[in-house]
């Protein structure tokens, strides 16, 4: 127990022992720092380019490191990004013997007090022309400098929507010296490429890299070159928030469309059923053209509803036409013998539609079944003796002998009934010739009954052919729009 209470007080000593020469040290380098300070920036002025001879090139070491984008502005085609802007060069007026100072190899003091290189945002599209930030800058004692600076740059980009929301941008960040051209300032790339490492995840666009280029360009009002380094930003859109937002309802809709094909014609609901899709498809196509700038590309998904509205349109005048002649009526013409042929015997078959009132589960009228237990003519043939029962009874010889025969008799032995025998038979003659115009009035309703039940039916296939129609190109649309994303 003694040693352990020895040794525990021997370490604390220890540790007090160092704290009180740390403290020492630290109160003599901060007295070599004023000292230091006080020399260097005596007669120092940060208004000239800090070179020994004024033909020599400053070289400014360039870094970028990424840290959020902020915003993109699509319909403005501005990039808001935040960055972290590192720059370093030699001072030759800066530098002093660290063994001097008791081996202070650097200070930190504002960047306002030394030469800074005024490297600016050539593409910037900020309307605030505020000055960078005064962070302090890192002075070696061999001369060097390093100035690491915060900034919110807005730049310009030139946004491509021709795939969106499958598309990928490309924003270019480029930096160079204001004033000072390429003889009298040098840009040099720190990396290929920006910095990645500190990058905050965005919810909407994924980072593919960032390349780094320098170019040296002359401009038309000077003879002198002028070097600058652009980053390149490469980004590719997150596609899920539009595709559950704007694409999958759009299909939704897109499929609904056609059966307004296969709704009655009677419910009075099919026109109706158009409209409302394309009032809908016109409310999507407004939110697409908001967020996109107005340029002469027109984005992938706004050719998709382009295309689905001239659909819809085309569907909604195609069922107006069918409705036209699903309400023909009797005083119609009667369906034209190719229409008979390719309509209702080869069209209806294929897309399985029956008589108007009928369906495939539905059992067979029951005169249709005893047509077909007679033979094929039997109803036919019931129908004509009927008929022919009741037009010639007029024109029978033997009725007309018979009733000649009895009036002779009737005559002959009973003279006073002659009369009412007369009177009797022309009531048999009118009782006659009101059943045939009776029949003959069935027969025409009949007639013309059937004529707006084959309208109708042809009014039925054709609903049913746009209807597939109509899906088969919804489908195909949609599956082209996906592949070419």
């Amino acid at each position: 127990m003694k040693r352990n209470s020895l040794s525990s007080f021997y370490v604390s000593l220890w540790l007090l022992f160092t704290a009180v020469i740390l403290q020492a040290v630290e109160s003599a380098k901060g007295k070599y720092a004023h000292m230091l300070f006080n020399e260097l920036f005596e007669n120092y002025s940060n208004a000239l380019r800090p070179v020994e001879d004024t033909d020599k090139v400053l070289n400014v070491t360039l870094q970028i490191t990424l840290s959020q984008i902020k915003d993109m502005d699509e319909r403005n085609q501005i990039l808001s990004a935040y960055l972290w802007i590192r720059q370093s060069w030699y001072d030759a007026y800066l530098k002093w013997d660290k063994d001097k100072y008791d081996g202070l190899d650097s200070i930190r003091i504002p960047s306002d007090l030394v030469w800074r290189p005024d490297i600016v945002l050539y593409n910037k599209a900020d309307d605030d022309f505020s000055e960078p930030v005064n962070t302090n800058v890192v002075l070696r004692y061999d001369g060097k400098i390093t100035w690491d600076a915060p900034a919110i740059t807005k730049s310009s980009c030139v946004v491509d929507v021709s795939y969106f929301p499958f598309d990928s941008q490309q924003c270019n960040l480029t930096f160079g010296s204001w004033t000072y051209n390429g003889n009298q300032v040098d840009i040099i790339n720190s990396l290929d490429s920006g910095d990645l490492s500190d990058f905050i995840e965005d919810v909407e666009w994924e980072i593919h890299g960032m390349p780094a280029v320098k170019n040296v360009i002359t401009y038309g009002c000077c003879s002198e070159p002028y070097p600058d380094v652009t980053f390149t930003l490469i980004l590719k859109r997150k596609s899920s928030f539009y595709i559950f937002n704007l694409l999958l309802p759009c299909i939704l809709i897109s499929f609904l469309a056609p059966l307004g094909f296969y709704l009655p014609a009677d419910s009075g609901e099919k026109v109706s059923l158009g409209v409302t899709v394309l009032l809908a498809l016109t409310v999507f196509q407004l939110m697409v053209a908001e967020i996109m700038p107005p340029s002469e590309n027109v984005p992938l998904i706004g050719k998709y509803y382009i295309a689905t509205m001239t659909m819809i349109t085309a569907s909604t005048a195609l069922t107006i036409i069918i409705m036209n002649l699903h309400h023909c009526g009797s005083e119609a013409k009667p369906v034209p013998q190719w229409a008979r042929v390719v309509i209702l015997d080869y069209m209806s078959k294929i897309f399985f539609v029956y008589d108007v009132g009928e369906n495939c589960t539905s059992p067979k009228r029951e005169k249709e079944e005893e047509c077909k237990l007679e033979g094929g003519n039997g109803c036919q043939r019931r129908h004509k003796e009927v008929k022919s029962h009741l037009s010639n009874r007029n024109d029978n010889p033997d009725l007309k002998e018979k009733l000649n025969g009895n009036l002779n008799r009737s005559y002959g032995v009973h003279g006073a009934n002659v009369r009412e025998t007369v009177n009797c038979c022309s009531c048999y003659k009118m009782l006659i010739k009101n059943i045939e115009y009776i029949a003959n009035c069935v027969r025409d309703h009949k007639a013309n009954r059937a004529k707006g039940i084959e309208w109708k039916k042809v009014a039925k296939v054709m609903d049913r052919f746009f209807m597939w129609v109509f899906f088969i190109m919804v489908f195909f649309m949609s599956v082209l729009i996906i592949g070419k994303a």
